[in-house]
């Protein structure tokens, strides 16, 4: 191995190595601990867009293809194949949750989003909303677990029709979903009318 240099794989070599493990549903990639072979010039954008290389990837199966391969340890994102783990570029989350449905009303109501790439989740103690708000502009930013640690940023139509959904409850207002209530902005801070 002296003298020899590491190769990082390419978008290719990592697209042929998951078809070729591919089975049906989501690979079993909390399964796999493959070694760290570098980080390839991959990123996430903000509104859910894939690149390689600084060009966006135009073939959608290809970009649901490394998404089911996609790992998140601390603040770091990874594709991993059973033998290979490369690091990966997100500018906020992995995801972006398009729409969503609500069925039922109050405790019992239930708030199933899709996201950008067809992923279906209903938020609920397994896929919990999150909501941040920036420091400086107080403009919030939601999130839903999708699956494992991965997250969906929830586009701002989507997050109005959370907000036109909204009550209060224990000093909060927010939504139910799957029996958990999700605190938006404490009571106290709402506006007052």
């Amino acid at each position: 191995m002296t003298g020899q240099k590491a190769v990082t794989p390419s978008a290719e070599s990592l697209a042929a190595s998951i078809k070729a493990s591919k089975s049906r549903g989501l690979p079993p990639v909390e399964k796999w601990n493959p070694p760290f072979c570098g980080d390839i010039d991959m990123e996430i954008r903000r509104d859910g867009t894939w690149f390689y290389e600084g060009t966006p990837i135009g073939r959608p199966g290809l970009v649901k293809l490394f998404a089911s391969i996609l790992i998140r340890e601390d603040d770091k994102f990874f594709l991993v194949t059973p033998v290979e783990k490369v690091g990966i570029r997100v500018d906020d989350a992995p995801f972006v949750a398009v729409d969503f449905e609500v069925s039922g009303e109050g405790r019992d109501q239930r708030l199933t989003f899709t996201t950008n790439l067809d992923d279906v989740t209903v938020a609920g103690p397994d896929a919990p909303l999150r909501f941040v708000r920036d420091d400086e502009t107080g403009e919030p930013s939601p999130y839903v677990r999708v699956r494992r640690n991965l997250e969906a940023l929830i586009d701002r139509k989507s997050f109005y029709r959370l907000v036109e959904l909204g009550l209060h409850h224990d000093d909060w207002f927010g939504v139910w979903s799957g029996g958990a209530f999700f605190g938006i902005i404490p009571s106290k801070d709402l506006p007052k009318e």
